[in-house]
């Protein structure tokens, strides 16, 4: 066999910081400090720093804050975005927009529009942010900016209770029956890493899971979240539930979401970041988690 298992990356409860957000120092106010240098011509730049305002020079170091930050999203997404039984909009996008609000000590306008309108809509300069699940793409990039990451969308394997193997490496699943939608990223991935393996594909993943219900494969590898609705929901009659570790491999399934941004506004991204530090630092982060995502996905 010439495949190596791939080991998931490190799991920490669904979310990483990858790198540490920036304090980007707003332009007009470095204008204004190199304007005290020079000011009088005589003095240098270090001695009219020296003598600036203490209030001009703390506030040129703070963070930026906006007294109202204009967040879209749409309403269809469920549990990320989705209007409830009452038609009140809901979700884990929602509420943490409502989170970072409250962190960023700001009003939140949360706004819906239709999912193909809403990079325009922030390009166009409607909106100061998107949270609409929006993968971190090569793509994605060449539009707008985008926030540190705030949730992974990896790829796991479920089988029946009592029934398989407990580990999941290409090894342990060398001649294993493995059920996946064709045509998707999962299907890619277990050709890719499981060639020992016999692959089933199935025109989606709904045929896939009935066909481990039925016995007819021994495990499928789809969707995480989605797989983790199924699970806990009733269609599954409970017959199954995950194996093996999350896989998060980005190639795959994406660099994560984030928060959609502006690429000409520095500011909103340290203040978004800042914000979702605060979030996660205080546990409210991991409460959303659990809130809409009843069987942990990592």
């Amino acid at each position: 066999m010439t495949s190596q298992p791939v080991s998931p990356r490190p799991q920490g409860g669904g979310v990483r910081d990858r790198r540490a957000p920036s304090r980007l120092l707003p332009l007009v106010l470095l204008c204004a400090l190199v304007g005290v240098g020079f000011a009088g011509g005589a003095q240098s730049q270090d001695a009219g720093l020296a003598g600036a305002d203490p209030e001009a020079t703390e506030s040129a170091t703070a963070e930026p804050r906006r007294f109202v930050i204009r967040f879209l999203t749409e309403g269809e997404f469920p549990p990320f975005n989705y209007y409830d039984d009452e038609g009140v909009l809901s979700g884990f996008n929602v509420d943490l927009a409502r989170a970072l609000c409250l962190e960023a000590n700001a009003a939140c306008d949360i706004k819906v529009r239709p999912w193909e309108e809403l990079l325009v809509a922030l390009r166009r300069g409607d909106a100061d942010a998107v949270i609409a699940a929006h993968r971190v793409t090569a793509g994605g990039l060449a539009e707008v900016e985008f926030s540190d990451r705030y949730f992974y969308t990896p790829g796991r394997f479920a089988a029946r209770k009592g029934d398989g193997p407990d580990a999941v490496s290409p090894d342990d699943l060398d001649g294993a029956t493995i059920g996946v939608a064709k045509g998707t990223a999962h299907e890619a991935f277990v050709k890719a890493f499981y060639r020992d393996s016999r692959i089933v594909l199935f025109e989606n993943p709904e045929l896939a899971r009935e066909a481990l219900q039925q016995g007819k494969v021994g495990l499928i590898f789809d969707d995480a979240i989605s797989l983790a609705f199924w699970l806990n929901g009733s269609l599954s009659r409970q017959c199954c539930e995950f194996r093996g570790d999350a896989f998060l491999e980005p190639k795959y399934f994406g660099d994560g979401l984030a928060v959609a941004l502006p690429r000409n506004d520095p500011q909103i991204k340290t203040l978004i970041n800042n914000a979702l530090k605060r979030v996660r630092q205080s546990g409210r982060f991991q409460e959303l988690v659990e809130r809409y995502f009843p069987v942990r996905i990592y």
